[in-house]
């Protein structure tokens, strides 16, 4: 159970309050939203709050303006999506701070709504200041964080608000995200499966090593797989490989057989003369020298769906491949398919995973859906992320 307070326990009525979403959305060069997922996610506590009488203050963060104010990231979009989407104006401003800011709060009237400009303007958001978090703070009565994919960095919006307010509590979908991957670690049904994939072995290492002793199968692909089979002594070309990663790549695999959870690997791939080139590409189940592996091969991918078809409980985080480019993709979308066919439950967190969802439009043959990439892996290493630890207790 969710121990601590949520929007629905606070006495809302009248109150200014302070919503941190996650409105970091992309965008094109034109600056038209290609993806409002992460806005229609804080539909539910946004109308809550409104139903409930409450004056909305939004706080969200857009890319990496790196504490300077960048035109091109200025959140106008995505305020006038989020009017759409409502059915209700929402009042957009300039600064997130200062004497303007103040003004306009002081006359809103219950059942509107504000959205500040994007917080990451300020540098003192990233280094969670003191003061600049008490200024957020006193810009509203009651604080609600909705951003659980901003949950595992502690910022002054995140985090250093709710020192300086009343009660602070988690939003709809915020909990949502917890109770799914909490109640999935603590009691999973089995099999219960983990499918990592992505770049880098260093971003994902942490994971598999805190799952081996929850899960009943690893299985591994993209990049981070050649660090694995390099250590295991395959061929791996001049494919991706962290060298200083592979000390404990290889204590991973011990530790695997320790729990007698097995690591399944590619046994072929396809591969590239070039990432950035198709003009010579090949199935290999040992891949040569100066060549790349670029997407899991057939058998691998028939292997892993075969595995997918027998578990009840599955976690995807990462491609198998470099997916962006249609030759290195059919192992990433055929693991998606899969999932989606797949009656266990499916849990894709974050990264590019849900942007393989989205591209093949089977978000509604998934259980869940988590936009969040780093705030999801964080959570399934087994570290506490300090936007949730920060709310108040029931």
């Amino acid at each position: 159970m969710f121990e601590k307070l949520l929007i629905s326990d606070l006495n809302l009525d009248g109150k200014k309050l302070i919503i941190r979403t996650d409105f970091n959305v992309p965008q094109d060069e034109q600056g038209n939203i290609t993806d409002d997922r992460k806005i229609k996610e804080s539909i539910p506590s946004i109308n809550y709050a409104l139903s409930k009488k409450a004056k909305v203050i939004l706080i969200s963060h857009l890319s990496r303006p790196k504490g300077e104010i960048v035109e091109s990231m200025r959140l106008n979009p995505i305020a006038k999506r989020l009017s759409e989407l409502l059915g209700k104006e929402v009042k957009k401003l300039d600064d997130c701070l200062g004497e303007e800011v103040k003004s306009e709060i002081s006359k809103m009237q219950e059942g509107e709504v504000i959205l500040l400009e994007n917080i990451r303007f300020y540098k003192e958001e990233t280094q969670n200041e003191e003061n600049f978090a008490k200024e957020l703070a006193g810009l509203g009565d009651l604080f609600v964080n909705e951003a659980f994919s901003a949950s595992h960095r502690a910022h002054a919006s995140v985090v250093g608000i709710t020192n300086y307010i009343s009660q602070s509590a988690a939003g709809f979908q915020l909990e949502k995200e917890i109770e799914y991957l909490g109640k999935t670690l603590k009691n999973p049904k089995r099999p219960f499966l983990a499918l990592l994939g992505g770049a880098k072995v260093s971003t994902k290492i942490g994971v598999v090593g805190h799952l081996l002793d929850k899960v009943d199968a690893v299985l591994i692909g993209g990049g981070m797989a050649y660090s694995f089979l390099k250590v295991k002594g395959k061929s791996i070309g001049s494919s991706m490989v962290e060298e200083d990663k592979l000390n404990i790549v290889k204590q991973t695999l011990i530790d695997s057989e320790k729990f007698n959870t097995p690591i399944y690997l590619p046994t072929d791939h396809v591969v590239a003369k070039s990432i950035h080139s198709t003009d010579h590409v090949m199935i290999a189940e040992e891949i040569m020298q100066d060549w790349i592996g670029v997407d899991i091969g057939p058998k691998t991918t028939s292997n892993y769906i075969s595995k997918i078809k027998e578990a009840s409980t599955i976690i995807w985080n990462g491609p198998m491949g470099i997916f962006e480019t249609d030759a290195f993709s059919k192992g990433t979308f055929a693991i998606a398919q899969a999932l989606a066919n797949s009656s266990a439950t499916t849990i894709v967190c974050g990264g590019d995973s849900d942007a393989v969802i989205d591209k093949l439009n089977i978000e509604d043959k998934i259980t869940h859906v988590s936009s969040a990439g780093g705030a999801c892996l964080e959570f399934l290493k087994g570290k506490e992320l300090p936007g949730i630890v920060a709310l108040t207790n029931k």
